[in-house]
């Protein structure tokens, strides 16, 4: 497999978790109109989405830039 696209799955992947997290605490705060104990604890879930859906991001571009470069 191409470390092209493999840099590119990740970035992906990354971009969506850490939309899907904004998303979720954004209707759940609609939903309830305040914060509460159960909108922290959700928050608290999508920061883990988010953590890892920046984690995702940073692997993709290293991936880029060595696929680019032609280290690997």
């Amino acid at each position: 497999m191409n470390l092209l696209i493999i840099g590119s799955t990740f970035d992906v992947i990354g971009k969506v978790l850490i939309g899907i997290a904004v998303l979720f605490v954004h209707k759940h705060i609609l939903i309830k109109h305040n914060i509460d104990k159960s909108v922290l604890l959700r928050m608290k879930k999508e920061q883990l989405i988010g953590g890892f859906g920046i984690l995702f991001v940073i692997i993709g571009y290293i991936i880029h830039l060595f696929s680019y470069r032609g280290i690997f």
